[in-house]
């Protein structure tokens, strides 16, 4: 067991509780008249007398933030095995080149003859990303994968709306990631369900049926949400492409096959990419991030603007073009968010690429392996890039995913994602990134291991865990129901 020897740390304002004077400052005494400020404030935005905040010396602000940032685990103490979510190293080296002046200290809004450096690392990235996925066109301006879903998910509809034949629906597989639906519900598109066969790929006897002309498209995420290749996407794709339909790759899990497979070879119309998950940038659109989308030649006319174009050895913006959808982003995205990912890919070379997707399913397939004789794993098919367990072996001793995720905390390792896919009860959906070493995939399932064993031989162990945090068990439900978000003083009624 990996214990993190961490004390609890008490809130800002609890420390220094006697309120005795401290001074962790030193100001040269002022050399002009004081100003009160309600003479250029208004009394609303005038601070109360004493904010109760605590007097404390520098050394003890610096202490107090350092240990709060030590009560997060983070990609860069270990494991992170989120199932569909890809939580992987951040090479330092991405850094150091987001951090160029000539990538740094440029505006959007200076002369395209002074920023050809980043309007060339733009070509680039949408070459490479062209040729990863064997499509012939690309945006970088969506700044996540949710954002590029609903960009590619536009130039679908677009297109319909220029043949003269506007369409309603979006089929959306059980299993699919959440955005799926919310993204064609939010781009005018009624989201039908469409469901899975027995080894959890689209069933194709259900997609025949539903397969009409009010179809604008199916959403496939390919691996899908249980870490199951659809073996017969070409399949998939024949029937919608035969009805008139467009084929969009929910591109979540690239990270299985990049430079095994094209995705434009399976038929994919529209392909988001989140780059946090498959070439290594900070995670999420709040960091920023970035999601990419690749099309096919029936999507090209309709990308986003701006657009970078290529004219000899100069490159320039295209701001104008009547059959885009417009821009989905200010100017062109978060771009220091595509230096680290030029950087990632450059760093790897096409054969770098290969290793990472064959390390990614390697490391799954040893999870399940390790793991199969102590959790159910309801579908059976070949793992790609994670593999998705459920607790009903645990179940039989009222020990459930929740408990066994607060139980992996006393062991050092953040828990997978919970009770996802839906179509999994008890999910326990287990992604290790190929970035982390094999004795840390072996330390996990050491983990999970013992835990499972806890559960027959002590359960009460497991369902009131964790023990060893500076937080025990929070009550989720009164915390979601009973959300307090400000600290209040006692005698000031909290």
């Amino acid at each position: 067991m990996r214990h993190r020897a961490i004390r609890p740390e008490p809130l800002f304002f609890e420390l220094n509780p006697r309120r005795v004077r401290r001074q962790g400052y030193m100001l040269p005494t002022l050399d002009v008249p004081p100003v009160e400020p309600a003479r250029v404030l208004p009394a609303n935005l005038v601070r109360d007398p004493d904010p109760h905040f605590p007097d404390i010396g520098e050394m003890e602000v610096v202490q107090h933030f350092h240990r709060l940032s030590q009560l997060n685990y983070a990609v860069d103490e270990g494991l992170y095995p989120l199932g569909s979510c890809t939580m992987k190293y951040n090479p330092r080296i991405n850094e150091q080149t987001a951090r160029l002046p000539g990538f740094a200290s440029i505006h959007p809004l200076q002369p395209v003859a002074q920023i050809q450096g980043a309007l060339r690392l733009i070509w680039e990235l949408e070459e490479a990303l062209k040729t990863i996925t064997g499509m012939p066109g690309v945006t970088l301006q969506p700044a996540a994968g949710a954002h590029g879903e609903l960009t590619g998910i536009l130039m679908i509809r677009k297109a319909l709306s220029t043949r003269g034949d506007p369409r309603e629906v979006v089929l959306v597989p059980d299993s699919a990631h959440g955005t799926n639906p919310a993204t064609a519900s939010f781009a005018g598109y009624r989201a039908v369900e469409i469901a899975s066969a027995d080894d959890g790929t689209i069933d194709l006897g259900a997609l025949e049926k539903m397969m009409d002309d009010t179809v604008a498209a199916i959403m496939l995420t390919v691996p899908n949400t249980l870490g199951v290749f659809e073996h017969r996407i070409v399949e998939i794709s024949k029937i919608v492409h035969d009805r008139g339909g467009f084929i969009y790759l929910d591109g979540a899990n690239l990270n299985a096959f990049a430079g095994r497979a094209l995705p434009g070879l399976m038929g994919a119309d529209a392909m988001h990419i989140n780059l946090h998950k498959t070439f290594s940038t900070p995670h999420g659109g709040g960091g920023p991030g970035a999601g990419p989308v690749t099309v096919s030649e029936a999507l090209l006319p309709h990308l986003p603007v701006p657009r970078v174009v290529r004219t000899g050895d100069d490159y320039e913006l295209l701001w104008e073009d009547p059959e885009s959808i417009g821009p989905m982003r200010g100017f062109y995205g978060n771009f220091l968010i595509l230096v680290r990912a030029l950087t990632y890919i450059r760093s790897l070379g096409a054969e770098g690429l290969r290793t990472m997707s064959d390390v990614a399913v390697l490391y799954a397939n040893l999870v399940r392996h390790r793991l199969s004789g102590a959790y159910h794993l309801k579908y059976d098919a070949p793992s790609m890039h994670e593999v998705v367990f459920d607790d009903s072996r645990q179940a039989r001793h009222e020990v459930h995913n929740t408990d066994i995720a607060k139980r992996l905390l006393d062991y050092g390792f953040h828990p997978p994602t919970m009770s996802f896919p839906l179509i999994v009860h008890g999910a326990l959906m287990i992604e290790p990134a190929e970035s982390v070493a094999p004795e840390e995939v072996e330390a996990f399932c050491d983990a999970m291991l013992a835990i499972a064993k806890e559960a027959e031989e002590n359960p009460e162990l497991v369902k009131t865990a964790p023990h060893d945090t500076p937080v025990g068990r929070v009550d989720e439900v009164r915390a979601a129901r009973d959300l307090k978000v400000r600290w209040m003083p006692e005698d000031d009624g909290a």
